[in-house]
């Protein structure tokens, strides 16, 4: 077994840390449709501005808000403003892993999605990069 990244929201801005939260990431469903993400999925969320790195899982906010919102102990180490990346892995065998095209979004102002990908930076076993369409 392979764990592999299927899902990737790249540059999203943090709109809230909410310290009384119990704890979680709270997104906008259109981001989390976006690259198949379901609730309580866990993901990963890496902090761009400090390098801060956590687990959590996410949940569903507001639908069209934009809203990414760090909840719980987890606001500690990520506040409103920083930029970050979502990811969620997972684990599969090796066939269905060397097939595997991550869903990538990539935001913009208002963490709105400027460009969707497939599998942009995987390669092939020859090395030859997999298209991103």
């Amino acid at each position: 077994m392979r764990t592999m990244l299927v899902a990737k929201i790249h540059g999203a801005t943090v709109t809230e840390a909410n310290l009384e939260y119990e704890g979680s990431i709270t997104l906008d469903p259109i981001l989390m449709d976006a690259v198949g993400l379901i609730p309580n999925e866990q993901v990963h969320v890496l902090d761009l501005t400090n390098g801060a790195r956590l687990e959590t899982y996410a949940i569903v906010g507001r639908e069209g808000s934009g809203e990414v919102c760090i909840n719980g102990a987890a606001a500690h180490l990520v506040d409103e403003g920083d930029k970050v990346i979502i990811l969620s892995y997972h684990q599969m065998d090796d066939a269905d892993a060397r097939d595997l095209a991550p869903r990538i979004v990539y935001l913009g102002e208002d963490n709105v999605i400027e460009r969707r990908a497939r599998g942009e930076g995987i390669r092939h076993r020859e090395g030859e990069p997999v298209s991103a369409n």
